[in-house]
């Protein structure tokens, strides 16, 4: 059986990395193992491209942004991603190609054909089977990325661009999302914590039932949903806190 491959996306301070350790954690809490990947840094190459990409202090060309981000996706396609998926396996991974659409196509000015072509290229056609875009003002979004930064020595270079560059990925994102309904669901993130958690089980969880990827017992609450064997594999770089 082929696995199944879920991306989580929006702009920085969404809340799509917590949301994405949240629904890992809820899924090995009934048993599964789940393989957890991000981009950049998914690979032990794709960690060392992260540290110059996102260094606050680097200044990097646009051109050689889009061409990096392109050389670590290559390397995760083929090293973890596809291995994982033909395994079987599920996989959920905090940014993929459509975050190069939003902040190198939209956000960057690239023209959408040039995108389209690199970022062809660099997957070899695999498209997510599910993506969840978290949404959220760009105004709440700044905030939260301030207060992430706080006591921090250097910040995110790309977290650090302004407010016209980060509605521009918000607005690219939304565009995507609108253009192909059936990949995309988007969640609004101006709730708490856990009602995300909520609104994202309520997604994934009949997705991949679905999908046969999990099985589904009573729900142990009016409004939930309970899984078990869900199987994954732990990304070779983790998960930290992508932007």
């Amino acid at each position: 059986m082929a696995g199944t491959f879920i991306t989580f996306e929006g702009i920085d301070g969404s809340g799509k990395s917590t949301q994405l350790r949240l629904l890992a954690n809820f899924l090995r809490s009934e048993g599964g193992e789940v393989l957890v990947t991000r981009e950049p840094g998914g690979t032990s190459v794709g960690l060392r491209l992260r540290a110059a990409l996102l260094d606050a202090l680097e200044q990097v060309d646009p051109l050689t942004e889009l061409l990096v981000f392109a050389a670590d996706r290559a390397q995760h396609v083929r090293r973890v991603l596809r291995p994982a998926l033909e395994a079987g396996q599920t996989v959920l991974s905090d940014r993929y190609a459509d975050a190069t659409k939003a902040y190198q196509g939209a956000g960057r000015g690239f023209s959408a054909e040039l995108v389209s072509e690199i970022v062809q290229l660099a997957t070899e056609g695999l498209t997510p089977d599910l993506t969840l875009l978290f949404d959220l003002s760009v105004t709440e979004s700044s905030a939260r990325t301030r207060r992430r930064s706080e006591g921090k020595q250097t910040g995110d270079r790309l977290d650090s661009e302004d407010a016209g560059f980060h509605t521009r990925v918000r607005e690219a994102y939304l565009s995507l999302a609108a253009r192909e309904p059936e990949r995309f669901r988007v969640v609004t993130t101006n709730g708490s914590v856990d009602e995300t958690h909520e609104r994202v089980k309520k997604i994934v969880v009949p997705f991949l039932e679905a999908r046969g990827q999990i099985v589904s017992r009573e729900p142990a609450t009016a409004g939930s949903r309970d899984t078990h064997r869900v199987p994954q594999r732990e990304s070779p770089a983790g998960l930290e806190e992508p932007p």
